[in-house]
């Protein structure tokens, strides 16, 4: 928690302690399904909490948005995007239901209000968003494809709507499709060494 103190020093006390309650509830659940990789799990806070606030750090969601997490997983990046952005709407998709169920434990024990969980396949969906966050669920051709339909014609921001990728490593290749998508690198904002590679992606729905 120190990390994510140390880089977002004006979240509230509400916040902090809903940012400190998700270690020990992750620690609980795993143990009945595999929601993050027991590998990572000693560097809980900055491979999952932290990397996924990457967003937070490059993008600002205006309160009222809604936004969906595309293969959502264990939660993330939605779970700690809606701890940070409280007055956004938060829409947690994923096809594995045993997980969308333990999903909905966490937020409950949580008491968060602005997000929900739903076990459906992304491009099944047929509610419009803002945006689009994801991480580490499929290549971005293949999620382009996904959501393709899924925006809001209307943006409320001063650019089109959008989706944001977390990546890591060489994504050279997947971009080569996607020549008017903007990359925000993470290691401009975190200092550790695990986010050198790490990157935002932004691609608009134009």
């Amino acid at each position: 928690m120190e990390l994510i103190k140390k880089y977002f020093p004006s979240l509230l006390d509400q916040q902090i302690y809903q940012l400190s309650y998700l270690k020990k509830l992750y620690a609980y659940w795993n143990t009945y399904v595999n929601l993050i990789s027991r590998k990572t799990f000693s560097d809980f806070y900055q491979k999952h909490i932290l990397f996924c606030l990457g967003i937070a750090k490059v993008f600002s969601f205006f309160p009222g948005s809604c936004v969906m997490d595309l293969g959502t997983g264990g939660g993330f990046p939605g779970i700690p995007l809606s701890i940070v952005f409280p007055h956004t709407e938060f829409i947690l998709v994923d096809s594995i239901r045993k997980k969308i169920k333990i999903i909905e434990k966490i937020i409950d024990d949580l008491h968060l209000k602005n997000a929900k969980p739903i076990c459906i396949r992304a491009e099944k969906l047929e509610k419009k968003f803002d945006f689009v966050v994801t991480r580490a669920v499929a290549k971005i051709d293949i999620i382009q494809n996904w959501i393709k339909n899924k925006f809001k014609y209307k943006s409320k921001y001063p650019f089109y709507n959008g989706a944001l990728y977390l990546k890591g490593g060489n994504i050279y290749e997947e971009m080569k499709r996607f020549p008017h998508a903007i990359e925000y690198s993470l290691k401009h904002f975190f200092q550790e060494p695990f986010f050198i590679t790490k990157k935002v992606i932004w691609i608009s729905n134009i």
